[in-house]
């Protein structure tokens, strides 16, 4: 290998995050065969969000960058909370954002299996039934400076407990009188280690087995054995669970050890020697300012109607952007951005619009819009005559081509690009100043007209033929151009202007308020006097298109074809900062 080629492979290597350094050492160390196996394991009781699109992009990453594979898996261990709804909107969110799972799993795929295993671990005087209440157990735990004390069932008979298991199984008792426990040690400086609870009585029925289990494992039990279970070599988890992982590693030495003691009992692992084993890694997770990622208060919001619902473009779900008008590469290009590390901490919400405008610059059509109608009268244009000029959809993709825009005596602006009393920096219209109307003329205003409540409702102009868009007279230097809709050929818009959920940069670090009394009160404006021009008159739900001097938009799913509606995805620049004087 020359200098050079060792110079980038040393520089490849340093670029390499935390987690890609450690697949890259299993690799070099021969590591469950050199295999590369992840999985994306989300609990289906809640819409999927932005910190899940993070976990998404790094086990589907990963294990494309090595040739490897991902499973979807569904953690759906309390049947409580879980609906077909929610597995049925993970699924879709995902191939959204443009991944693909090698299978689909369930957790309750492995409730046999789990099952067998907790029994295994009760005959080996590795668990025992606790009939203590909560109250009594927590008691117990002690603190971290302190060692807990041994429940008063932890010496339970084998038999008794697997009497008593079976039992509970069978719906012969009621939830919260008895519990399954791991016996490990009670003095552990690891609280996870003193004798966590494994499984507990829950008698509402599955989404998939129905009534047939009335005992469910809990998460820190079926996670890694479902790992075990799947062939799963990377358990990728965000930082909370670091904590958990020497509980992980037990369970995965305990069931090893039992799957090679007994050869029978686990089907999935037959394939795989006793030198398997899946390792757990933690990465940061994503939080964003002005914004709340906890499925409890998510789910408050949609159950209060304090929004629209789980897809309401305020919320920071992946159905929520989707409909906002975010871009699958763009949620990808910020997550690329931010990375992945050991730390955990807070990310600006301007950096993620600052993805998504950087995407829509490059992709969207830019279109005219008027959001804020106020009529524009060219007084010498003739009253019929209408032209047709060209627009250019892209600036940014000349191969995007352009389209033509109807040109007429009436025109509506917006109502801030005019002022009666101008101030001397203000370019646009005012009485005797002349402005240049996109694509189109150069024209001069003339006066304008008022209702009775004082409000400007017409502006009167002439324009110069002269100075049409590409002859010689349209070089004449004018520092304010405005955009317009014809009159004639506008159509009515509904615009959802949207904003930032909560008014607040750390909404989950006020502790003393209610979150809800945090909400941005102008989080959503509804316009509904826009006009949009005649190039949208066949827009689809979910296009793309830059409102020319305002913003990005989409087309909502609400929009029909007598009443469309378009949401702001962002503005064309960062206000918020602005505001804020940064």
């Amino acid at each position: 290998m020359t200098m050079a080629e060792n110079t980038i492979q040393e520089e490849n290597r340093k670029s390499l995050n935390f987690i890609e350094q450690k697949i890259e050492n299993d690799l070099a160390e021969g590591l469950n065969g050199g295999r590369v196996q992840t999985r994306f394991p989300p609990e289906p009781n809640g819409y999927l969000h932005i910190g899940h699109a993070k976990a998404i992009c790094l086990d589907f990453g990963i294990a494309g960058q090595y040739n490897g594979l991902c499973n979807l898996r569904f953690d759906d261990t309390n049947p409580t909370k879980e609906e077909v709804e929610y597995v049925d909107a993970i699924q879709e969110d995902i191939k959204w954002l443009g991944f693909q799972w090698a299978n689909v799993y369930y957790a309750s795929d492995y409730f046999r299996q789990l099952y067998d295993f907790a029994v295994r671990l009760i005959q080996s005087g590795n668990a025992y039934v606790d009939e203590q209440t909560a109250e009594q157990i927590a008691a117990q735990k002690g603190t971290p400076s302190q060692p807990g004390t041994d429940s008063p069932f932890r010496n339970r008979p084998a038999e008794e407990s697997l009497d008593l298991f079976r039992r509970m199984n069978e719906g012969e008792f009621e939830e919260g009188s008895m519990i399954l426990r791991a016996k490990i040690d009670m003095a552990s400086p690891n609280m996870h280690f003193r004798d966590p609870i494994i499984y507990r009585i829950i008698k509402h029925p599955h989404h998939r087995t129905g009534a047939r289990w009335k005992v469910y494992p809990m998460y820190d039990f079926a996670h890694g054995q479902s790992d075990y279970f799947e062939g799963v070599t990377h358990s990728l988890c965000t930082l909370e669970f670091e904590v958990h992982r020497p509980l992980y590693d037990r369970f995965i030495d305990l069931l090893v050890e039992e799957v090679n003691k007994s050869g029978d009992g686990f089907e999935r692992n037959k394939v795989y020697d006793g030198n398997y084993r899946p390792f757990q890694t933690e990465f940061n997770r994503l939080n964003l300012t002005y914004t709340v990622m906890s499925k409890r208060k998510l789910l408050q919001l949609v159950k209060e109607k304090m929004v629209s619902g789980w897809d309401d473009p305020r919320m920071p779900t992946i159905c929520g952007y989707r409909r906002r008008g975010f871009t699958p590469s763009s949620i990808r290009n910020f997550i690329r951005m931010i990375g992945y590390t050991k730390y955990d901490g807070t990310i600006d919400v301007a950096q993620l619009e600052h993805a998504v405008r950087e995407d829509l610059n490059a992709t969207a059509k830019r279109v005219a819009a008027v959001i804020n109608p106020i009529r524009l009268v060219i007084t010498n244009y003739p009253e019929e005559q209408v032209e047709l000029f060209d627009s250019v959809n892209n600036p940014e993709d000349l191969s995007a081509g352009a389209h033509q825009i109807a040109f007429s005596r009436e025109l509506y602006i917006e109502a801030e690009d005019f002022m009666e009393e101008a101030p001397k920096k203000y370019f646009r219209l005012t009485l005797g100043q002349e402005v240049r109307l996109r694509c189109a003329y150069i024209i001069k205003c003339t006066g304008y007209k008022k209702n009775e409540a004082g409000e400007v409702t017409e502006v009167y102009a002439e324009y110069d033929p002269e100075t049409k868009s590409g002859m010689p007279g349209s070089n004449r230097k004018i520092k304010g151009t405005i955009h317009w809709v014809s009159v004639r050929h506008a159509i009515p818009a509904e615009v959802r202007l949207y904003d930032r959920l909560f008014r607040v940069e750390n909404p989950s670090d006020e502790k003393e308020t209610d979150f809800r009394e945090l909400l941005n009160p102008d989080s959503l404006k509804v316009l509904t006097n826009c006009f949009v021009e005649e190039e949208l008159k066949n827009a689809r739900p979910y296009d793309h298109f830059q409102f020319q001097r305002i913003g990005y938009f989409n087309v909502d799913p609400d929009s029909r074809q007598d009443h469309p509606v378009f949401n702001r995805t962002v503005s064309l620049k960062d206000t918020w900062n602005k505001v804020k004087g940064i």
